[in-house]
């Protein structure tokens, strides 16, 4: 409605649920009185910063398409879904655990994020960070309860980063990155429970037996890209393993027998 000013909004103390998107709003202070505010949608405005009052009961925000470029200023101690699509940003600081424990879902695609390093909020379950300019994955093992993680569309070449404190980790998707030898594939062997990886559109999937190799590094898959395991499958990779396991023993022998 092309809104520019929401001053009328302060009186209204009792409100749970606010839709304010598609306007030309820069600044959300009226709010603040509203302190019964469940779920607050502010997408396609003009707004520089998600920073806010802190509102004791807020649930679920909506930052998207907006023009902010930080993560600074966002404290609301029951908010469990924050989304901020399509803005500026381009460092995950500015997130506290101390002060959003209850955050579960956070959404970033579309920003200009380079690293993941930095974020302050370990207990996520779903963090969606696709077309970004991601080019390393740093501090991500402090995230032992992340199921979902949506890396598509960044400029990852090594999949170094990941650990084995990512027991919950089920769902990755690094579709259209710049990964190009499948060897870096096996470093996902630390994630105990992935059941799905997406890896079509990177160079790495054009090699020989690509189906074949990732299964022999990452066995317990149920799919891969968008086609589900079959039996045949993972046996041929389990052959593939066992004789990789085999070559590696041999070789470690021969370096003994030269070493004497």
């Amino acid at each position: 409605r092309g809104l520019t000013d929401i001053s009328l909004l302060e009186r209204f103390i009792h409100l749970r649920y606010v839709d304010l998107s598609k306007n030309k709003l820069k600044d959300l202070s009226p709010l603040s009185s509203l302190t019964q505010l469940l779920w607050l949608k502010v997408d396609g405005n003009l707004l520089t910063s998600a920073s806010m009052q802190e509102l004791p009961y807020l649930q679920v925000i909506s930052f998207d398409r907006n023009l902010i470029t930080d993560l600074e200023g966002i404290t609301h101690p029951l908010l469990a879904t924050l989304s901020l699509k399509e803005n500026k940003i381009q460092t995950m600081l500015g997130l506290s655990q101390e002060q959003l424990f209850s955050l579960q879902v956070l959404e970033l695609r579309g920003n200009k994020i380079m690293t993941t390093a930095g974020l302050g909020v370990s207990k996520l379950k779903k963090l969606y960070l696709a077309k970004n300019t991601i080019d390393s994955l740093e501090g991500l093992e402090e995230f032992e309860h992340l199921e979902i993680l949506h890396l598509r569309d960044n400029k990852l070449e090594a999949l170094g980063g990941f650990s084995g404190s990512m027991r919950c980790l089920h769902y990755l998707n690094l579709r259209s990155n710049g990964i190009r030898s499948l060897k870096e594939v096996e470093k996902l062997e630390v994630l105990p429970m992935l059941q799905t990886l997406v890896l079509m559109g990177n160079p790495c999937c054009e090699e020989a037996n690509y189906r074949l190799q990732v299964l022999s590094w990452v066995p317990q898959l149920q799919r891969l890209d968008k086609e589900p395991v079959e039996e045949e499958e993972r046996e041929e990779a389990e052959k593939i393993h066992r004789a990789r396991k085999e070559k590696e023993k041999v070789g470690i022998t021969c370096c003994r027998v030269e070493e004497v």
